[in-house]
C-alpha cells in the first residue's frame, strides 16, 4: 500500500516540473523571437534613416554644384566700367538733286527732240540742284585722352559736319582727321574741355573660337545698347574688299552700333564693330584690332595710309590647281598676273609662281599674303618664297608704296562731276567680264549728280573726254583740268557692247565748291 501511494504522490509533482520547464522554455523562445524581429525592424528603421539623409546631403551637394558652375556671368560691372569711353556720332550732309518736276525724262525722239523748249520752259531743264540735309548716327570709340576717336568711314564719309556726343550728353564739333575705305576705318579728332576715358587695346590675334565679348554701341546719344556673345569664327571674309579678315561674333549688332568697339572680358578692345548681314540673323562682324591699329596710327600720324606694295595679282590655290601644278597641298597664293616694272616683277616673281612664305611666315591664303604686304613699310626687302616650276626659290623684294589709284585725281573734279572712277586692272577686267584691257571705268555715280542726269552709270568705260582719248587718270585729270566751269564735257562711254555719248555741263557753283575744299 505504501508503494502505491508514494507513487499517486510524485507522479503529479514530476509531471507539473516537466510542464513548467516545457512552458518556460517556451516563453524563453517566443521572448527571443520577438525580441530578434524588434531588433531587425530598428535596424531596417535607421538604415532607411541613414539613407534619406545621405539623399539629402547629395542633393544639395548637387544643387550648390549647379549654383556654383553653370550659373551664367554678369558683365554689368565691366560694362558700366567701359561705357565712358563710347560715344555717340552724329553726322550731317548735303545731297544735291532735282526734285521730280525738274528731270527731263528720256525722249524717243533723241537729240532733234522738238517737245525740248517745252520742257525747259515748264520744267526748268537748266535750273540748278536742289539741297538737302541727310542725318547719320554711329558709334564711336575714345583711343586717347586729348580726343582721339576712331569710328568706321562709311559712317562719316561724304559728312559735312560730325559732332561727338559724349555719356553725359555734352557735344563738341569734330574734325575728320583721316580715312581709309580700303578697311572702312576713320579718325576724328574733338577739343574735350573735360576728363575724358579712353579705351586699351588688346590682342586680337589670341583670341580664340568661344571667347566671350561685347558689342557695346551709343547708336542714338540717348543711351548704350550692349549685345554680348562669343567669337564664333576669324578671318571671315565678306567680299568687302581685299583687306577682309573679320571676326564674326554672334553678339549681333544694332543698326547705328557701327564703329563701336568690341572688348573682351578684360575690357580691352579687340575689334571695331563693322558689319551686319542681313542673311545672318544675330551674327555681326567686327574688324580686328590688330590690323586695325596699323591703320588707326597711321591715320591719326599722317591722315592717310602708306602700304606696302608687291605689284601682284593673286588668287586662291584650290586642291584642283594644286594637283594641276603638282603641288602637294593646296596653301599659298597663285601669281595670276603682275604690275608692270612692279617690285615683284623686279625682283623675279613671274605668272604661275605660288607664294608659299613672306618674310618668314607662312602664307595661307591670299588675305594672309595682302594683309601681309600691306602692313610692311615701303623700301623694306623681304624674303618671298616662291613654287616656280615645281622648285623653291627665295626671292629678295623690295616692296614700293602702293598706288593710290583714286588719289590722282583731284577731289575737286570729282565733287564737279559726282563721279568716282578706277584705272582698269587685269583684275577687274577678268572679274567684271570686261572686254577692254585699258582705259578709265566709273565707279560710283553720286545721286542727283551732272554725270547721274546725264545717265552716266557705275561700269561705265571712259573712252573719250572732248574727243580726246582716256587711257589712264592721270590724263583723265589732265584733260578735266582743261575744263573750264560753265563748259560742258563731252564724254564717249562703252557700255557693254555699245557706245554712248553724254555731255556734262560743269557748273560755276559746283566748280567753285570744289576749290573750297
Amino acid at each position: 500500500m505504501k508503494h502505491p501511494f508514494v507513487i499517486f504522490i510524485f507522479v503529479p509533482i514530476l509531471l507539473f516540473l516537466v510542464i513548467s520547464v516545457g512552458c518556460e522554455k517556451l516563453d524563453r523562445a517566443d521572448v527571443s523571437q520577438d525580441s530578434s524581429i524588434n531588433k531587425e525592424e530598428t535596424t531596417n528603421k535607421v538604415v532607411t534613416e541613414q539613407k534619406k539623409s545621405t539623399d539629402v546631403v547629395k542633393k544639395k551637394q548637387v544643387v550648390s554644384n549647379l549654383e556654383g558652375t553653370q550659373q551664367f556671368p554678369t558683365f554689368a560691372d565691366l560694362v558700366e566700367i567701359l561705357q565712358p569711353s563710347v560715344v555717340n556720332i552724329s553726322t550731317t550732309s548735303v545731297v544735291r538733286q532735282r526734285s521730280p518736276f525738274q528731270r527731263r525724262p528720256n525722249s524717243p525722239f533723241g537729240g532733234n527732240d522738238p517737245f525740248d523748249d517745252f520742257f525747259k520752259k515748264f520744267f526748268g531743264g537748266d535750273s540748278p540742284q536742289q539741297e538737302f540735309k541727310r542725318q547719320g548716327l554711329g558709334s564711336g570709340f575714345i583711343m586717347s585722352k586729348d580726343g582721339y576717336v576712331v569710328t568706321n568711314n562709311h559712317v562719316i564719309d561724304k559728312a559735312s559736319d560730325v559732332e561727338i556726343i559724349l555719356q553725359n550728353g555734352d557735344k563738341y564739333e569734330a574734325k575728320i582727321v583721316g580715312k581709309d575705305p580700303k578697311t572702312d576705318l576713320a579718325v576724328l579728332k574733338f577739343e574735350p574741355d573735360q576728363e575724358i576715358q579712353e579705351v586699351h587695346f588688346g590682342d586680337s590675334d589670341n583670341l580664340r573660337i568661344g571667347d566671350w565679348v561685347i558689342a557695346i554701341g551709343n547708336p542714338f546719344g540717348l543711351g548704350y545698347t550692349v549685345t554680348v556673345g562669343i567669337v564664333s569664327a576669324k578671318g571671315r571674309s565678306l567680299g568687302l574688299g581685299a583687306y577682309d579678315d573679320f571676326i564674326q561674333t554672334d553678339a549681333s549688332l544694332n543698326p547705328g552700333s557701327s564703329g563701336g568697339p568690341l572688348f573682351n572680358l578684360k575690357g580691352e578692345v579687340v575689334g571695331v564693330n563693322t558689319a551686319i548681314v542681313a542673311r545672318g540673323q544675330g551674327i555681326g562682324f567686327a574688324i580686328p584690332i590688330d590690323m586695325a591699329e596699323f591703320v588707326i596710327e597711321q591715320l591719326k600720324s599722317g591722315g592717310k595710309v602708306v602700304r606696302g606694295w608687291l605689284g601682284v595679282y593673286v588668287q586662291k590655290v584650290t586642291p584642283e590647281i594644286a594637283l594641276s601644278f603638282g603641288l602637294n597641298e593646296d596653301e599659298g597664293a597663285l601669281v595670276s598676273d603682275l604690275a608692270p616694272d612692279s617690285p615683284a616683277e623686279k625682283a623675279g616673281i613671274i605668272r604661275g609662281d605660288v607664294i608659299v612664305e613672306y618674310d618668314g611666315q607662312k602664307v595661307n591664303d591670299v588675305s594672309d599674303l595682302t594683309n601681309m604686304a600691306a602692313v610692311t613699310p615701303p623700301g623694306t626687302e623681304v624674303n618671298v618664297k616662291v613654287i616656280q616650276d615645281g622648285k623653291t626659290k627665295n626671292m629678295i623684294v623690295k616692296l614700293e608704296e602702293f598706288p593710290d589709284q583714286e588719289a590722282q585725281v583731284k577731289d575737286e573734279v570729282r565733287k564737279s562731276l559726282g563721279l568716282t572712277v578706277r584705272q582698269l586692272t587685269p583684275k577687274i577686267v577678268k572679274r567684271f567680264n570686261i572686254d577692254h584691257d585699258e582705259g578709265v571705268i566709273i565707279a560710283d555715280v553720286d545721286q542727283g549728280s551732272v554725270a547721274g542726269y546725264a545717265g552716266l552709270k557705275p561700269g561705265d568705260i571712259i573712252l573719250e573726254i572732248n574727243k580726246k582719248p582716256i587711257n589712264t587718270l592721270a590724263n583723265y585729270s589732265a584733260v578735266l583740268e582743261d575744263v573750264k566751269p560753265g563748259d560742258t564735257a563731252l564724254f564717249l562711254v562703252k557700255r557693254g557692247n555699245n557706245t554712248i555719248y553724254a555731255a556734262l555741263r560743269i557748273r560755276k557753283d559746283d566748280k567753285n565748291e570744289g576749290q573750297k575744299e
